[in-house]
C-alpha cells in the first residue's frame, strides 16, 4: 500500500493521503459502514474472530442488485425442479413456524396461524405461504359455524386448500376491529396449534418481534473445511467456514461474490466455531434483522436458518456425531454396516448396497446422552464398545466423555465410600448445565439435522471418489505404449458441447495420480469413447456406467421426477454392481460407493445434487489464503475475518447497497460509483460478480472482416449450402448475405460452424431436427440470421460397444435445412465412430510449443470420414437433460445389469469370502514363517 501510494505521487494525482491518514480513513468507513467482526471463546478455551452473519445476509436483502432474486416462499413446482424452493425440504422438511409467516400486501400483513376473512366472506386459518403457477397462494383451513349451537366457530384441520392470497380481504386485526372475530366452541377452546379442530393463539406471536415491519426467513447453507493457510506445500491447517444465502437462485450461489466467509482458526474446530454462530443465528428467532427493502423502500425483517451442510465427507460425518468412514457401521446417513463377517455374509453384503435405516438427530443425541451416563461411571470399555456397536463417536462430545471418565474415577480414589450411582448423579448435574459444552451444537440446531441435511457431494463422493477409483484401476494397468496411445486418442475428442477446458492430454497421463475435479470432469465425459480395446470387458462396462451416473447427477433442473429417480437409482445401482462384479472388497472398504445409493433421497429433499455442489466454496479457499499469507500469523483469525470483512463491505459499497449512517438514514454511494462497477466487467470479476446479462437467445456475432477486404464481404445465398436446403424455396437466393462467426441457442450455448444443435423443425415446429450447422449466415438488409444444418436422424438401436445413441445420415445422402437462430434449442457433443471407420494415429504434424510451430514432430488421429456415424456423447455434463428430453427413452434410459441383484450380489459376497480367507491362511502363513525363522530364546 506505501508503494501504491508513492507511485500516485510520482505520477501528480492532487489530494494523495499518507500512509497513516489512509488507515485512519478505512477506519471511519470500517465504522461508518462496514461488516463487524465478533470476537469469540469457545466452551473449550480457543479464541477465534468472527465475521457476523446478520451483517452478511444484511447486505442481500439490502441490495437493489440481489434482493429481487430472493425466495422467500415455498414453490409448488408446476415446471422442472431446480431450485430448494421446490424440494421436500423446504415443503414438508421444516417446522412451519420456521417459514417465511407472512404475506405483504401493503396496507396489512396477513399471518399464518390468525383468522382472516377472503373476499367472497368466508374464514380462513392460513398454515403456509406458498407459491403456486406463479402467484402467491395460502395453504388455508377452513372456519366452520355450527348453528346449532348459537354459531360456534371450530377450525377444519381435516383438509387443507389452496387459496390465492388476492382473495384475503381482512386480517385478524381488521375482524377485531370491526367486531367479527367468532366465539370458538369452548370444548375447543385451546390456546397450542390447529389441532383437533382447536384455533391457534391468536394474534400470531411473531408480530410481537416483527414490531410492524414485514418479516421473512433466510436459509443458508453453511460449509466447514479444514484448509492450509500456505501457498506452499508447508501444511497450515485452518478450519474454515463460509456460508451461502440458499434463499438465492443456484446460478447466483455458483458466483465468487456471492459466497461468504464467516470464521476461521487454527485452533477451535468446526463444532466450537458454529457453537457461536448458533447463538447469533438463534438470536434473530427473537430479534430478527431489521434491514430496508429495496422492492419496497420500507423497513423489512428476517430471521436466519441453517439449510444445508454441504461439507465433504470426513467432515459431514465428524458434523454428524459420526465415527467416520473407517468404522464397522461407514454411514453418517443410516446405520448400514455391522462386523467384517456380517458385511461379508450374503445378506450383510447386499445390504450395502442400498440406504439402510436412516439416522436422525434425534437418535444420534439419545445414543451420546447414552455414552455421556457410561462416561460418568468411570469405565471407559462401556463408552467404547457403545461407540463401536452404533457406529456413533461425536468428536465434540468425545472430549467430554475423556473428561468425565477422569472425574469419576477421581472421585472414586478420592472417596472410595461413595457409591458408582452416586458420582454418575452428580457428574450428569454438571453435564446438564453444561450441555452446550458436552453435545455437539450442529445436533441441537433448530431446523438442521446433520444426518439428513449432509447432501450427497458429487465434487468429492463422485468426481474425487467413484471416478478417480476407476481412473486408478485403469491407468495404473497399462503400459507406456498404452498410455501414450490413450493421450493421443483424448487429444483428439471432440470437445465442442462439453464446456471443459482445453484437454491437455499429456498432462493427464503425467500426472495421472493427481489429477483434481477439472480434469476429472474431462475424463469421465471422455474416456469411454478411447479405451474400450484397452481394458478388460468389465472395466470398460465400469467406465459407461460411471458415465451414465455422472451425466444424470449433473442434471441441473428435473421435468418428471419420479422418471429421472428411476434412472437415477438404475445407474447408481449399476456403477456398484459393476464395481463389486470387479473387485467385491471396495464395496466394504469404500464409503463412498455406499455413499451414493443415499443420492435418491437428498434429490427429493434438495432437488438437483449439482447445486449442492462445493466447488465454490473450494475455489474460495484462494481468497483465504491471500488473506493469511498477509496475516502476520499471530492473531491469524482475527487479521483474516477483518480483512476479508473488509472486502464484503467494500464489495457491497461498489455494487449499490445501502447501509445504515450515523444519522440513521439507509444511504447507498452514488450513482458514478455505482455505474463505474456495473460498466467495467474486468472489475466485476475481480470482486467475482457476474452483472452482464447472459447473451440473449437468437443473437449473434459476425464474423470480422479479412485484412484483405476494405468492408465486409456478402455472399448471395445460392452459393452456401443453402441452395440445398429441404425449405430452400421460402428463401430468396439472390440475396445477400454476411457469415457469422456464432450464434446464441435458447439454452444459452455458444454455437459455431461445426457445432452439433438440436433445433424446432422448419416444417413443424412442434417437431425437433438434429444437425450439424454448416453455415451461420446474417441478412444484409435486416438485423436476422439464419443456420444451415446438416441434417442426421437417430438411428433405431443403440451403438453395439458404447451403448449410446447414433446419428446417421437419412438414406445414406446428405440434407440440409434453414433454421431461424430462435429455433435454435440446444448443442450437444458427438464423437465420431473410430471404431467402426477404423480411425488411428496414422497423421504427422509439427508440435504446438508456447503457440507456435516447433519442429518437433507428433502424430494424430486422423478421422476416416468415409464413414459419417456419430455417437450422441450421453456422458457429456453439457445440457444432458436436455438431450434426453428429444431422444427415445428406449435408447438412452439406463438398463440393470442384473435382472436379480440380489442373486448376483450372493455371488460377490462369495468370492469376498473366499478372497478374506486367502488373504487371512497366507497372513497366517507369513506370520508361522516368520515365528519358525525367529532365533532359539527370542519370543
Amino acid at each position: 500500500m506505501r508503494m501504491f501510494l508513492y507511485v500516485l505521487r510520482e505520477c501528480g494525482v492532487k489530494g494523495v493521503p499518507s500512509f497513516d491518514g489512509f488507515r485512519k480513513m478505512q477506519g471511519q468507513l470500517r465504522e461508518r459502514c462496514g461488516v463487524p467482526t465478533i470476537p469469540c471463546k469457545s466452551s473449550h478455551g480457543n479464541v477465534f474472530w468472527m465475521v457476523d452473519p446478520r451483517a452478511l445476509l444484511a447486505q442481500d436483502w439490502v441490495n437493489p442488485e440481489i434482493r429481487p432474486h430472493i425466495h422467500v416462499y415455498p414453490k409448488i413446482p408446476d415446471g422442472p425442479i431446480s431450485e430448494v424452493w421446490h424440494t421436500e425440504k423446504w415443503h414438508t422438511g421444516l417446522d412451519r413456524s420456521m417459514l417465511t409467516p407472512m404475506y405483504n400486501a401493503g396496507d396489512r400483513h396477513y399471518y399464518v396461524n390468525e383468522l382472516s376473512r377472503m373476499h367472497n366472506g368466508d374464514m380462513v386459518i392460513p398454515s403456509r405461504w406458498v407459491i403456486f403457477h406463479g402467484e402467491l397462494h395460502a395453504d388455508v383451513h377452513r372456519v366452520t359455524f355450527d348453528t346449532s349451537t348459537q354459531g360456534l366457530a371450530s377450525v377444519d384441520t381435516s383438509s387443507t386448500e389452496l387459496v390465492p392470497a388476492r382473495a384475503f380481504a381482512a386480517n385478524y386485526f381488521d375482524l377485531e376491529a370491526d367486531g367479527m372475530l367468532p366465539q370458538w366452541a369452548e370444548y375447543l377452546q385451546c390456546h397450542e396449534t390447529c389441532i383437533s379442530g382447536a384455533p391457534p393463539a391468536m394474534p400470531n406471536p411473531l408480530r410481537e418481534i416483527a414490531e410492524g415491519d414485514p418479516l421473512y426467513s433466510s436459509f443458508v447453507n453453511h460449509f466447514v473445511d479444514d484448509v492450509s493457510g500456505n501457498r506452499s506445500k508447508s501444511w497450515n491447517k485452518h478450519i474454515n467456514t463460509y456460508i451461502t444465502h440458499a434463499n438465492l437462485p443456484c446460478r447466483l450461489l455458483q458466483q465468487e461474490a456471492r459466497i461468504h466467509f464467516v470464521s476461521t482458526s487454527p485452533n477451535a474446530t468446526a463444532a466450537e466455531q458454529f457453537t457461536d454462530f448458533k447463538r447469533v443465528v438463534t438470536s434473530t428467532h427473537q430479534t430478527p434483522v431489521r434491514v430496508i427493502d429495496p422492492a419496497t423502500s420500507r423497513p423489512a425483517r428476517f430471521r436466519i436458518f441453517i439449510h444445508a451442510e454441504p461439507s465433504d465427507n470426513p467432515m459431514q460425518s465428524e458434523l454428524s456425531g459420526h465415527i467416520g468412514g473407517n468404522g464397522n457401521f461407514f454411514c453418517r446417513k443410516c446405520e448400514v454396516g455391522g462386523t467384517t463377517a456380517y458385511k461379508a455374509s450374503d445378506e450383510g453384503f447386499h445390504s450395502l448396497f442400498m440406504p439402510g435405516e436412516l439416522r436422525s438427530k434425534i437418535t444420534v443425541l439419545s445414543a451420546l446422552q447414552e455414552q455421556v451416563e457410561l462416561a460418568c461411571l468411570g469405565v471407559e470399555n462401556k463408552v467404547r464398545r457403545r461407540q463401536t456397536e452404533t457406529g456413533i463417536k461425536d468428536p465434540y462430545t468425545e472430549r467430554a466423555i475423556c473428561e468425565l471418565i477422569q472425574r469419576a474415577r477421581k472421585a472414586r480414589e478420592e472417596g472410595p465410600h461413595r457409591t458408582r450411582e452416586e458420582i454418575q448423579q452428580e457428574l450428569l448435574a454438571w453435564v446438564e448445565a453444561n450441555s452446550d459444552a458436552v453435545y455437539n451444537p450442529f445436533l441441537t440446531m433448530p431446523g438442521l439435522d446433520p444426518t439428513r441435511d449432509t447432501p450427497v457431494e458429487i465434487l468429492h463422493t463422485v468426481l474425487l471418489g467413484v471416478v478417480k477409483y476407476a481412473w486408478h484401476w485403469t491407468h495404473t494397468s497399462w503400459t507406456a505404449a498404452q498410455k501414450a496411445e490413450y493421450a493421443l486418442r483424448l487429444q483428439s475428442t471432440s470437445t465442442d458441447g462439453l464446456s471443459i477446458h482445453a484437454i491437455c492430454a499429456n498432462y493427464i497421463i503425467q500426472y495421472a495420480n493427481s489429477l483434481i475435479g477439472r480434469q476429472l470432469k474431462t475424463v469421465v465425459q471422455t474416456t469411454s469413447f478411447h479405451v474400450h480395446d484397452k481394458l478388460p470387458p468389465l472395466q470398460f462396462k465400469l467406465w459407461l456406467a460411471i458415465g451414465d451416473m455422472t451425466a444424470l447427477i449433473w442434471f441441473p433442473e428435473i421435468h418428471d421426477k419420479e422418471t429421472y429417480k428411476r434412472d437415477l437409482t438404475t445407474a447408481i445401482a449399476n456403477v456398484l454392481d459393476v464395481f463389486a462384479e470387479i473387485d467385491p472388497s471396495k464395496i466394504v472398504e469404500k464409503v463412498k460407493l455406499h455413499v451414493l445409493s443415499h443420492g435418491i433421497e437428498d434429490v427429493s429433499r434438495f432437488g438437483p445434487l449439482i447445486g449442492m455442489c462445493t466447488e465454490g466454496f473450494e475455489s474460495f479457499n484462494g481468497i483465504f489464503r491471500n488473506a493469511s499469507i498477509h496475516s502476520n500469523h499471530l492473531a491469524p483469525s482475527r487479521d483474516i475475518a477483518q480483512q476479508l470483512a473488509d472486502h464484503e463491505a467494500h464489495k457491497h459499497r461498489l455494487m449499490g447497497g445501502f447501509w445504515h449512517s450515523v444519522n440513521g438514514d439507509w444511504v447507498q454511494a452514488g450513482t458514478q460509483i455505482r455505474d463505474f462497477l456495473r460498466h467495467h466487467p474486468t472489475l466485476q470479476r475481480l470482486f467475482g460478480w457476474a452483472a452482464m446479462p447472459p447473451p440473449a437467445p437468437g443473437s449473434f456475432k459476425l464474423a470480422a472482416i479479412p485484412r484483405e477486404h476494405a468492408s465486409r464481404p456478402a455472399v448471395s445465398l445460392g452459393s452456401t449450402q443453402a441452395r440445398n436446403a429441404l425449405n430452400a424455396s421460402v428463401y430468396d437466393l439472390d440475396s445477400k448475405w454476411t457469415v457469422c462467426r456464432s450464434a446464441v441457442s435458447c439454452a444459452q450455448d455458444v454455437c459455431v460452424k461445426g457445432s452439433w444443435v438440436c433445433a424446432a423443425s422448419p416444417i413443424d415446429p412442434t417437431q425437433h431436427v438434429i444437425g450439424r450447422v454448416e453455415e451461420l449466415l446474417a441478412d444484409t438488409r435486416s438485423n436476422s440470421a439464419i443456420a444451415v444444418l446438416d441434417l442426421f436422424e437417430v438411428a433405431a438401436s443403440r451403438h453395439p460397444i458404447f451403448d449410446m445413441p447414433c446419428l446417421v445420415r437419412r438414406m445414406n445422402e446428405p440434407s440440409f435445412a434453414i433454421i431461424e437462430l430462435s429455433a435454435l434449442k440446444f448443442s450437444f457433443n458427438i464423437q465420431h465412430d473410430c471404431s467402426a471407420a477404423g480411425c488411428a494415429a496414422t497423421g504427422e504434424r509439427n508440435a504446438l510449443q508456447e503457440r507456435v510451430e516447433s519442429s518437433v514432430r507428433e502424430r494424430f488421429i486422423e478421422h476416416k470420414l468415409n464413414v459419417e456415424r456419430y455417437i450422441v456423447n450421453m456422458h457429456s455434463l453439457h445440457n444432458p437433460h436436455l438431450i434426453r428430453s428429444v431422444l427415445p427413452r428406449d435408447i438412452t434410459a439406463p438398463i440393470p445389469r442384473f435382472a436379480d441383484r440380489r442373486q448376483a450380489h450372493a455371488q460377490f459376497a462369495k468370492a469376498l469370502r473366499e478372497s478374506q480367507n486367502r488373504k487371512q491362511a497366507t497372513a497366517a502363513a507369513r506370520r508361522a514363517a516368520k515365528k519358525n525363522a525367529a532365533p532359539a530364546g527370542l519370543p
